[in-house]
């Protein structure tokens, strides 16, 4: 059989993930697809945005049934998920605030703040984390720690999987030929939200560090004597007599702040 061009880009790949994503579905088919899926759950560094549209081409090819790329690539992003919905799981939520009171920089309050909007918002983060690089894996961690409910945590999870996936999928299935086209958008979206993430952090730093330094300036200034305060008359301290006293120099003389008396 001819090799066409596309499937001659997705043999040479790029030294490593293409062809390896290449040889799993050309020995497995649909259920490589998915296994290779289900590993890039678990190590982010794998792109899903190079496996899909290479099992959309497979398929556009004969080579591997369209429904079925879409059923297994989804059963993967699951099986992933729940791996990491179990270690976070593992991990627990004691561990992680244990974990977070020896880093730097980060707070307890930090962690009850992103817990709060998790229970808040937890579901809405499930769903549509799956559309969003980095965050597509990791999303499953912090569900997993706060021990959310394993029904509605697979429910958005195959929801925004299968959509994600079928949309990579179809687009490898229609561009044929151009298939790794997919990959140099994807890859400027990914870029966008790294950037995003890394300002962010950033952000969070700057005003974690400047906040600390008010703190401790604020602590200092108050230990010092204010300077904007008014002196007693003839520059004398309220309490000059008392140091005195304090300091072993025995009873003082009174203080005589109007002028003696003239004798006749």
């Amino acid at each position: 059989m001819e090799t066409t061009t596309g499937w001659a880009v997705a043999a040479a790949g790029d030294g490593g993930i293409t062809g390896w994503a290449t040889d799993l579905m050309e020995r497995l088919g649909a259920p490589g697809a998915g296994i290779a899926i289900a590993l890039e759950n678990l190590f982010p560094p794998l792109p899903s945005e190079v496996i899909l549209p290479l099992a959309g081409f497979t398929a556009a090819r004969g080579d591997m049934n369209l429904v079925a790329a879409l059923v297994w690539t989804t059963i993967g992003s699951v099986v992933g998920a729940l791996a990491l919905y179990g270690i976070g799981g593992a991990i627990g939520r004691d561990r992680v605030r244990a974990i977070a009171s020896w880093l730097p920089l980060v707070k307890v309050e930090d962690l009850d703040r992103t817990e709060a909007w998790f229970v808040r918002h937890g579901t809405k983060a499930v769903f549509f984390g799956r559309m969003i690089p980095i965050f597509r894996s990791l999303i499953s961690v912090p569900a997993g720690v706060e021990q959310m409910p394993l029904a509605p945590f697979l429910l958005l999870t195959t929801l925004g999987s299968a959509l994600w996936n079928t949309l990579f999928v179809m687009a490898g299935y229609w561009l044929g030929d151009n298939w790794h086209v997919v990959q140099e958008y994807v890859g400027v979206y990914s870029k966008a939200v790294l950037v995003v993430v890394v300002l962010a952090a950033v952000a969070f730093l700057a005003v974690r560090i400047i906040r600390n330094r008010r703190a401790r300036t604020t602590d200092l200034d108050a230990t010092v004597t204010r300077p904007d305060l008014p002196l007693p008359p003839h520059g004398r301290h309220p309490h000059h007599g008392q140091h005195r006293r304090d300091a072993g120099y025995g009873r003082t003389s009174p203080q005589h702040d109007l002028p003696p008396s003239r004798r006749t």
